[in-house]
């Protein structure tokens, strides 16, 4: 509603394949690049970091915690340089990835978004932010 207040773009919404990884979902967001190529804007919502189960009634201005911090300074290092392999292997590659995710259906719209830019497509971190010391709503783009 923000970018587009008089809702006058047609959207089409794809569903997250939890249980496929964040290789599918690149590999959906390869399928995508056509549409980038035609000006098509590909968006992908989700979220850096995400686990509720870490909250533990923290201030909701509570800065973010070492483990969090390690894992979104990771995230923006490989999404500037252009480090597909790493990002699409996060689980094994970045630090506290599963403490992060305990599961992984917020953070796989990245991937989807990440293939649409192209392999080795070198993005950049637009806004970053956390809520209660766990929660990071980073959000990146390609050009």
């Amino acid at each position: 509603m923000l970018m587009y207040p008089e809702a006058d773009i047609p959207v089409t919404q794809l569903s997250v394949q939890t249980g496929l990884g964040a290789a599918h979902e690149y590999r959906v967001g390869e399928a995508l690049q056509p549409l980038r190529e035609e000006g098509v804007l590909i968006l992908a919502s989700g979220s850096a970091t995400h686990n509720l189960g870490e909250l533990r009634m923290a201030a909701i201005d509570a800065p973010a915690t070492p483990w969090v911090s390690d894992f979104t300074d990771w995230l923006a290092r490989a999404v500037a340089e252009g480090r597909t392999e790493d990002l699409v292997d996060y689980r094994r590659r970045a630090p506290h990835a599963a403490r992060n995710h305990p599961s992984e259906e917020h953070f796989l719209p990245l991937f989807t978004a990440l293939g649409a830019a192209g392999s080795g497509a070198k993005g950049s971190r637009v806004h970053a932010s956390t809520t209660y010391g766990a929660l990071a709503m980073d959000a990146y783009q390609w050009d």
